[in-house]
């Protein structure tokens, strides 16, 4: 590939992610520091790119260099979004997640697919019981942030900043159409967490682990309403206005990791999850379809309890909320 076509190549492809009501020429100037005109004769070849402006903007649209020049590697890039307590608080985490929401729900055509190991991460945000004990559980052993190092839990610890937010992230996801892939291991870890604080000794009292595993219960119930409907909705929602906007699958064997796919109709975008909340992200077209290639082959393999698939999806989710049952009648001995 020589230099002029992957100049095109890479103008091509950064305009294919751009919602169409954003400029190019603008964020192109804002990127690299230049004027519009500048930025103009770059995008219209004039101006060849040097390899400093060329890597600025891979970096910014999270763009392979080497497919750019067309070099086969083996190698992919990936942007990874890492939260600490200095440089990347958890509100900018929190932020930044529905940043890439919203740029989503941007296009007409657009769709999450969720690979979830865990209960996924949006549907925290639609109990603030259960967004509480998460935020808690967050801040203090995955963050081991210093105001919660000898804190106790309380179900009013969110502040009204993170509660927006978490409002405005359940509210945005329920807007766009996804595939939800599950296991009856899903609600495993929350049930773990709960419990290994519950013996370490983190609640004030058993009440407040009641009022946990009640949420916990009463998520579970409103996504199984959610499946049987075919569409997101909260609890205190209607239905109808987000029709045939969620598939619901069940699968029977160990998914691994969390994997989030958001498809667009100029992009493909792959979100990794490690170390519990840090996260890594890539547009890499070859390793997208992979990924994307090996979603529907997971889906293929199981069984869609969404709208139909009523026996499955009872047999399904009473796994769950039994889980769940037990945990509150062991509070109750």
């Amino acid at each position: 590939m020589n230099s002029g076509n992957s100049q095109d190549f890479l103008f091509d492809h950064i305009k294919e992610m751009l919602q169409e009501d954003i400029s190019m020429v603008d964020i192109i100037s804002e990127v690299l520091h230049i004027s519009s005109d500048s930025a103009y004769r770059r995008i219209r070849g004039e101006t060849p790119l040097v390899l400093e402006e060329a890597k600025v903007l891979c970096d910014h649209f999270q763009i392979s260099l080497d497919r750019l020049l067309g070099i086969k590697s083996g190698y992919t890039l990936f942007r990874t979004e890492r939260i600490d307590n200095q440089n990347f608080t958890f509100e900018k985490y929190l932020n930044n997640i529905l940043g890439h929401l919203n740029q989503l729900n941007g296009f007409l055509h657009k769709e999450i697919i969720y690979l979830s190991k865990d209960l996924p991460f949006f549907h925290n945000f639609s109990n603030e019981q259960l967004f509480a004990f998460h935020y808690y559980f967050w801040m203090k052993s995955i963050l081991r942030h210093p105001d919660f190092e000898n804190k106790q839990f309380s179900p009013n610890c969110l502040t009204p900043e993170i509660k927006k937010i978490g409002s405005e992230l359940i509210h945005t996801y329920n807007k766009i159409p996804s595939t939800e892939i599950w296991n009856t291991e899903c609600i495993n870890s929350i049930i773990f967490q709960v419990e290994a604080y519950r013996e370490a000794g983190f609640f004030n009292a058993e009440k407040d682990i009641m009022l946990i595993y009640e949420a916990l219960e009463s998520t579970i119930t409103h996504l199984k309403n959610q499946a049987e409907a075919g569409c997101k909705y909260l609890p205190e929602g209607n239905p109808d206005l987000n029709k045939n906007n969620f598939k619901f699958f069940y699968n029977r064997m160990t998914l691994g990791d969390n994997t989030i796919m958001g498809i667009t109709d100029h992009f493909k975008m792959v979100f990794l999850n490690y170390d519990v909340m840090n996260y890594m992200t890539t547009r890499d077209v070859k390793f997208c379809e992979d990924v994307y290639s090996d979603l529907q082959g997971r889906m293929r393999r199981s069984t869609l309890i969404s709208n139909s698939g009523e026996k499955q999806r009872n047999i399904f989710f009473n796994i769950l909320l039994h889980k769940i049952e037990d945990r509150k009648k062991s509070l109750l001995i």
